[in-house]
């Protein structure tokens, strides 16, 4: 396999880098140096993606009959790349991501009419309702009731560690619409309008907790909620097989562009800032430490390739999505320990909105060098990353399986 790219892929990759120029304006760029995830404040954040959705350069996935750009897996490698790179906001919504292929691969003729344009377009927010209280990495013990009722469905239960939740106008659920001795074969996969009366987010504050509103996490409820039978995607029963589906899209994306971007703010930060005397990057250990993630991202980045080799000739990459996932995640985590060593005491002060002293008339000062305000925060932030669209504990026992066994 050829991992060098093509001419027609440097014009690509070129036309990718001017749009970005462009597109990510001083703001934002220090907007993002002061994100703890890459995202940025409600309102940015979608601006962004609408400005993305304008360009057609949101559903980078999304086959053309649907919107999207047609694109080569290398382009779409190419243009993740640069995007973290150059620092740029995360580009996918939920719903653009994950929902949407869902939609396409089990929905109606009439669903996609209904929900793939406003996701298109940016014009819907969506939030993803999987975990609950008790039921997280073993989803299939998922216990939120749907209960028929004529046209309608009666949602009763909640949903945990719900991403934006405060943002959206839409979740795709997991419901338990049977009891069968087998627990998957009881699940169901339905779109619920989060304007539906019965409806309650609570906002949970993690320890990067930021200013009411910005928090990233949320529980649900959902108390007699009703939902008309014609939102539910696929068959009755037939959730479980929509979940793995969209978990493959979850637990897919590239991880090595991101990855080299932040090793190379930790780097800078390290040029920055003194250890006995001298810039910490010439610490000898601390340098041992940054050649060897910089070997690991480059393995990393290999591997991705490899596989997105693959899916460009039609071939299934099986385990391999877990594999991204859970060297990806565990290199991210490694990253953001190295920052955060390299920020040294600055780490320690606690900055609830680190965006504040940014807007207009604002007093607010920040108690550390703004290249080291979030460290703390993307540090304890990014634990999650082992832990979602299934742990790492059990991607290794997908790899074990489906490699091994």
């Amino acid at each position: 396999m050829d991992l060098e790219f093509t001419s027609d892929d440097i014009r690509f990759r070129d036309e990718v880098r001017a749009w970005l120029a462009e597109a990510l304006t001083e703001d934002l760029k220090r907007r993002m140096a002061l994100s703890k995830n890459g995202s940025l404040d409600e309102a940015h954040q979608k601006a962004w993606l609408k400005k993305l959705a304008d360009k057609g350069w949101l559903a980078i996935n999304w086959p053309t009959e649907y919107g999207g750009p047609g694109w080569s897996q290398t382009q779409k490698y190419i243009f993740e790349m640069e995007f973290a790179l150059a620092g740029a906001p995360r580009m996918g919504s939920m719903g653009v991501r994950m929902c949407a292929p869902v939609i396409m691969k089990f929905g109606t003729e009439e669903q996609k009419k209904r929900f793939l344009p406003p996701i298109l377009k940016s014009d819907v927010w969506w939030c993803q309702g999987y975990s609950e209280p008790g039921s997280g990495s073993d989803l299939a013990s998922l216990q939120m009731s749907a209960r028929r009722e004529g046209d309608y469905y009666v949602l009763n239960g909640s949903k945990t560690w719900t991403t934006h939740a405060q943002w959206a106008d839409w979740i795709f659920c997991l419901v338990r619409t049977s009891k069968e001795p087998k627990r998957q074969q009881g699940i169901s996969f339905i779109l619920v309008d989060m304007k539906s009366p019965g409806i309650t987010i609570s906002p949970i504050h993690t320890l990067d907790y930021m200013k009411a509103g910005d928090q990233e996490i949320n529980q649900v409820f959902f108390e007699d909620v009703r939902v008309p039978a014609e939102n539910l995607i696929g068959q009755e029963g037939e959730g479980w097989t929509c979940a793995k589906y969209l978990l493959t899209f979850e637990r897919g994306s590239a991880y090595a562009p991101g990855c080299r971007h932040a090793l190379r703010k930790a780097r800078e930060i390290a040029r920055m800032e003194m250890s006995a005397g001298r810039p910490l990057i010439e610490d000898p250990d601390f340098a041992r430490r940054m050649a060897d993630l910089a070997i690991q991202i480059e393995s990393l980045d290999a591997t991705e390739r490899r596989i997105f080799d693959k899916l460009s000739s039609g071939q299934s990459v099986g385990a391999m999505s877990s594999l991204m996932k859970t060297r990806g995640s565990e290199i991210v985590q490694e990253v953001t320990e190295a920052v955060l060593q390299a920020a040294g005491v600055y780490g320690s002060p606690f900055v609830q909105d680190s965006f504040a002293h940014l807007e207009a008339g604002s007093n607010a000062t920040l108690p550390a060098p703004e290249h080291l305000i979030t460290a703390a925060n993307s540090y304890f932030n990014n634990r999650k990353v082992s832990i979602y669209a299934g742990s790492n504990e059990v991607q290794r026992n997908i790899i074990a399986q489906m490699i091994m066994a």
